[in-house]
């Protein structure tokens, strides 16, 4: 029998990720293409944190009684369906249909996500407590290089296959990813693990956030994906709207998004993948997460009013109406740092808070609340930029994240020491 290997199962989730990131940055564009409102965008993106929300607590639960592997592969098959539901509805020509579609693909997408909770739950398996903050690490990783060779990959499917092309590229990824996993992803849970009491599904959210430090890490996991979640589905057209540029052109919407996202997730690759282990040991997890939540609220707070003209190309950058260009690079890097150093720690710490028979429990309540958040702020998000401000969406993330790190250092910090 194989020994369970990090390597491996990083490998499974990068994969996943790359066809996560090809699908994701272009919903939006998809789904203004077809003239669609900012409140149907808004639904159409909640869609997958809607059944994230329900199945991620689920998942991981069942992962602590049947094993990781399994669910992996499940949700790796399911991932494979939902892309080539999306490929399909994003071709169709009449935008009623092709919107419900999209929706439809982003639920059953989001209805079998469990690879992450498992995959962090894996890791919890076969990782000493001390080190589980930097291995955690390696699913941010996995993001960061996923939005790297997602979106590129996206794009140049967009331009060469079609409107349908990524769509169907992210559902081959995922196929390739499943027999991967399947022929070579061992199990980290041994035979005859301890096992948590079966509870229901309320019951178990009620557990894990009254259990003494794991509640509070869930609640400030929730409102910092709230506010990367607002960032995240309206990046494009925030950029689109202060430079001038056509919302509603595809080929320049989705350069502009790909090449930022490349750009954010290059630098959440550098730190998650080889920087977060020694932060964590020379601050601890709670000072890296207050650190975390006041550099990615200060980007946000910055990001509404840096404006400019033209498309972003390496010649513009040269010129010195350039200088915008550069500032939204340098708000973004920041972002990118920010949010890099939220993860790995926070689910480090929550891991080791937690027993060896409730990894997969506790950490699917965490994804399940990140995903409640994805829902209010996918569907909010574009509706208050677009209907209200900018201004309002983001200056108000960045108050979220800055009164959450106050109470980090007023109760995190202490709880830890």
């Amino acid at each position: 029998m194989r020994k369970p290997s990090l390597l491996i199962v990083w490998l499974t989730v990068f994969i996943d990720l790359i066809g996560f990131g090809i699908v994701v940055p272009l919903v939006p564009v998809f789904a203004k293409r077809f003239d669609a409102s900012s409140v149907t965008i808004g639904l159409v993106l909640a869609c997958f944190s809607a059944m994230q929300f329900i199945f991620a607590p689920i998942w991981g639960r069942l992962s602590d009684r049947v094993g990781r592997r399994p669910i992996m592969l499940i949700s790796t098959a399911g991932a494979t369906i939902s892309y080539a539901i999306f490929a399909f509805g994003s071709g169709l020509q009449d935008p009623v249909t092709a919107l419900i579609t999209l929706g439809i693909a982003r639920a059953f997408a989001g209805a079998f996500g469990g690879n992450i909770t498992v995959a962090q739950a894996y890791i919890a398996d076969i990782t000493p407590p001390e080190n589980r903050s930097k291995k955690m690490g390696l699913i941010g990783m996995a993001f960061g290089l996923g939005f790297i060779f997602g979106p590129a990959i996206g794009g140049v499917s967009l331009k060469h296959l079609g409107i349908t092309g990524p769509g169907w590229v992210a559902a081959g990824f995922c196929a390739v990813n499943f027999l991967l996993a399947l022929a070579v992803l061992p199990e980290s849970r041994q035979p005859g693990s301890e096992q948590a009491p079966e509870r229901p599904h309320l019951a178990q959210w009620r557990h894990t956030l009254t259990t003494p430090g794991i509640g509070l890490l869930v609640i400030v996991f929730f409102l910092s994906t709230l506010c990367f979640s607002c960032f995240e589905v309206t990046l494009a057209l925030l950029v689109c709207g202060n430079f001038g540029l056509d919302i509603k052109n595809d080929a320049t919407t989705a350069t502009v998004a790909t090449y930022l996202f490349v750009y954010c997730g290059l630098i959440s690759a550098f730190v998650q993948g080889g920087m977060i282990g020694r932060i964590v040991k020379k601050l601890g997890e709670p000072k890296v997460i207050m650190v975390s939540l006041i550099l990615t609220a200060t980007s946000l707070a910055l990001l509404p009013f840096i404006k400019g003209s033209g498309l972003l190309s390496w010649g513009i950058l040269a010129q010195p109406e350039g200088r915008a260009w550069w500032g939204l690079l340098g708000a973004l890097g920041l972002l990118a740092i920010g949010s890099s150093l939220t993860r790995p720690p926070l689910f480090g710490l929550l891991s080791n808070l937690t027993s060896a028979s409730e990894q997969g429990a506790n950490i699917g309540v965490a994804q399940g609340a990140g995903s409640l958040a994805r829902i209010i702020g996918q569907f909010s998000a574009p509706i208050l930029l677009l209907d209200v401000s900018p201004y309002a969406l983001f200056l108000g993330c960045a108050a979220v994240l800055l009164l959450t790190s106050f109470v980090v250092v007023q109760k995190l910090a202490p709880a830890k020491h």
